[in-house]
């Protein structure tokens, strides 16, 4: 198993992902993230593993991923396409730099789990705050 790590761009929050997505899938089923490069690594992926989505620069949830299939953009081009189970699980923050495209995360690397309706100390700091403390190794 092998999951994915990706810059959730123009996302204010995790509520504005579910939103974004509820009208994607609406208009276009099945709920699925487009991408320009096939995971070489999809049988990995699709064995249990998710798309971990940095939100304003951080690590705050993740979706598993159902399945990987050859898609197209609007204009026909080709692409991939990680077809998303729609429950966002959100998942202890981890302040992240920014990248281009998505990167693959070990599941050891991977941030935990919260329970459903737990908050930790990290939801109430500011963002610039959380990547701080988290350079300085006081926050994971």
């Amino acid at each position: 198993m092998i999951h994915l790590v990706k810059l959730a761009v123009g996302v204010r929050d995790i509520s504005h992902l579910a939103e974004i997505q509820r009208r994607r899938v609406s208009h276009d089923p099945p709920l699925r993230h487009q991408t320009r490069s096939m995971p070489k690594r999809a049988a990995e992926l699709t064995d249990g593993g998710s798309l971990y989505w940095v939100i304003t620069g951080a690590i705050l949830v993740r979706q598993r991923v159902i399945d990987v299939i050859e898609d197209m953009w609007d204009d026909g081009s080709p692409c991939a396409g990680l077809v998303l189970d729609p429950m966002l699980v959100r998942v202890v923050a981890r302040s992240t730099k920014p990248f281009q495209g998505w990167r693959y995360l070990k599941p050891e690397d991977a941030p935990a789990d919260l329970a459903a309706g737990t908050t930790t100390l990290a939801d109430d700091l500011p963002l610039d705050m959380l990547r701080a403390l988290t350079e300085l190794a006081l926050l994971p």
